[in-house]
């Protein structure tokens, strides 16, 4: 038998490799930014046409490189960061593996000009698709200029699925306020072609300032700091009073890197129980400084991903830092002992005050007799009593974008279905917990999450009118303002059409602000401001796909469907009479696809009879 192994060709191993360290233009932009970090440059400009995919160039002034050195840092691991695996455990510089230069240029055609201060001349290197086309000297400033040009030209799979321009615009954006969050030292500048930014070199305050501007002040932030054995800890966290319910400002960086760490962000979150609502969350900007031994970045190809040696010992050291910034500038509720309180009865949990409960009737009409006002009411009941012979269940209609259902209505959105018995007799439901629905059925004992049911049965009503095109447009009278950064209104710019088709209607104001105008009737108690931010957040983190095949018109008006549904729906939590259950089970299984929620979640288990005797025996 012949041999089948075979040592693929370097080509090939820098696309393979390419696949997991470029991921999309912004991931470009972070390797070549952090390569200048490292070469010491204080001056760093980004140049951006077509959202990276016809140039991406990023210009330093740091060191720059010699005709070797230039020559080399295209080669597959070959790197000035370390000379031995133990240097891994202390590494000072944001690259190290030697992946990241030759990944780029194995999808792309990379010109290089650089040149070292002690040099007269430069060298300048051209790559297309890993293969060197020429290289020679060249006259040019002390660094380096790398450019970037056709981005995945010999890989079409992966540029097929790059994104519209506006949703990798937004990406390079954001990408561009972590780098600059983190090298708050170094002026940063990026053109887009579209517009400018200009970050000078400052403090870490100055530099959240500056970049988020038309969202965040100086005066919203408190100052964290505290220097231990094992870490030192600086930052700021936001005051209580101006967390959010979307897009929170929330950064960790460790030794000048960007990471992502669950366990430290729920120790900061854990600061500000009670202090804000449960829907909302605060902006931080937190910066640890510790021994890189005690660290391993080596676990990502991204490098985000941290692993903390001492990460338990850290967690009381952020706890008390941010606890104590709180309560230093008063953003914690105090205790006045100097007067005296009044003797107050104890009392058990169980024991608490509710305000009483009252519904209002809306058709109710004070000037007509008690008579009038009752005849609609015995009309509904008289149906309603008559169904209980028929094993259906009578509701009043309801319209689209109609008030979120109490306990006193659940809509009936589509056609009941005709069996709703069961082989011993009519379907008997009860509720737990006041969050799930158990009924009966032929294959055995139906768990039904209640408020997910009721968010398929909403959204399949609304995409049912918005086909029929029964969505119609309203003025307001008082626009609201909306504030967006730069990510999010490069994403506003690109769904705007898709927005206006829905019914939503934004005009530009000035200085990152924005008017909405104009929006579709939404369910009571849903901020259309909050449905726009959410929508912006969908498109920049990729939840809705904008490939070829997939039609963006249709992506966005699901989204503002599923958004509204879920402002309408009842809630975990809520009591439902019988009859609303009812009501809400056959309306789910009247539906083509019962089992799962819009976002793929399931609505209800099954309980047959082998399940049953697994748990009970």
């Amino acid at each position: 038998m012949s041999d089948i192994i075979r040592l693929l060709p370097d080509s090939v191993a820098n696309q393979i490799a390419a696949g997991e360290v470029i991921q999309r233009p912004a991931s470009v932009i972070k390797e070549l930014v952090e390569n200048a970090v490292d070469a010491g440059a204080t001056e760093i400009n980004i140049v951006i046409k077509d959202a990276g995919k016809t140039l991406i160039q990023v210009i330093d002034n740091g060191c720059g490189m010699s005709e070797m050195d230039v020559r080399m840092a295209f080669e597959r691991h070959a790197t000035s960061k370390i000379r031995q695996a133990d240097d891994l455990f202390s590494l000072h510089t944001m690259g190290f593996r030697g992946e990241a230069l030759p990944s780029i240029c194995a999808i792309s055609e990379v010109e290089v000009k650089t040149r070292l201060e002690s040099n007269p001349m430069g060298t300048r290197l051209l790559i297309l698709g890993s293969k060197v086309i020429e290289q020679e000297p060249c006259v040019c400033e002390k660094g380096t200029v790398i450019s970037v040009r056709k981005i995945f030209f010999n890989v079409p799979a992966r540029r097929k699925f790059l994104k519209s321009d506006n949703v990798e615009l937004s990406n390079i954006m954001r990408e561009f306020e972590r780098l600059a969050l983190v090298n708050n030292n170094i002026r940063m500048r990026i053109d887009t072609g579209i517009k400018q930014i200009d970050l000078r070199a400052a403090s870490l305050r100055l530099r959240i300032e500056d970049i988020w501007r038309n969202s965040l002040k100086s005066d919203h932030l408190i100052p964290v700091d505290v220097d231990t054995s094992l870490v030192k800890i600086e930052g700021f966290v936001s005051r209580p009073e101006f967390a959010r319910r979307r897009n929170p400002l929330q950064y960790l960086i460790v030794n000048g890197r960007n990471m992502r760490h669950p366990y430290f962000h729920k120790a900061i979150m854990s600061c500000y129980d009670n202090l804000i609502a449960s829907d909302t969350m605060p902006c931080y900007f937190i910066k640890f400084q510790v021994d890189p031994s005690t660290i391993d970045v080596n676990i990502h190809p991204t490098k985000n991903e941290i692993k903390f040696e001492y990460e338990q010992q850290i967690w009381p050291i952020l706890v008390s830092a941010v606890k104590t910034a709180l309560g230093k500038f008063s953003a914690v509720p105090s205790i006045d002992f100097s007067i005296d309180a009044l003797p107050v009865e104890p009392f058990m949990p169980g024991d608490a005050p509710h305000a009483p409960r009252m519904d209002y009737r809306n058709d109710y009409n004070p000037f007509k007799s008690e008579r009038d006002n009752m005849t609609h009411v015995e009309s509904d009941w008289q149906k309603l009593y008559e169904g209980f012979s028929t094993g259906r269940v009578y509701t009043p209609p309801v319209s689209i974008m109609q008030s979120e259902p109490n306990a006193g209505s659940v809509p009936q959105l589509l056609p009941l279905v005709d069996d709703i018995e069961t082989e011993e007799g009519p379907r008997v439901c009860m509720q737990i917990a006041d969050k799930y629905i158990v009924t009966s059925s032929r294959e055995g004992l139906l768990v039904i999450d209640q408020h997910r049911a009721h968010v398929k049965i909403l959204y399949e009503e609304y995409m049912a009118r918005a086909s029929r095109q029964e969505i119609i447009s309203q003025r307001v009278m008082f626009p609201e303002s909306i504030t967006l950064d730069e990510s999010q209104s490069a994403a506003l710019e690109g769904i705007s059409e898709e927005l206006r088709n829905l019914g939503f209607t934004l005009e530009y104001e000035s200085d990152m602000n924005w008017l909405i105008t104009a929006m579709p009737p939404l369910p009571p108690r849903t901020n259309a401001k909050d449905v726009i931010l959410r929508i912006l957040d969908s498109v920049a983190e990729d939840s809705v796909n904008y490939g070829k095949e997939q039609d963006l018109r249709g992506s966005i008006k699901s989204r503002v469907m599923l958004l509204a549904a879920r402002s309408a729906a009842i809630r975990g939590g809520q009591t439902l009479s019988e009859v609303e259950m009812k009501n809400v089970v056959e309306s789910l299984f009247a539906l083509p696809d019962p089992s799962f929620t819009p976002s793929g979640n399931p609505i209800y288990t099954l309980f047959d009879d082998n399940r049953l005797s697994k748990l009970l025996n």
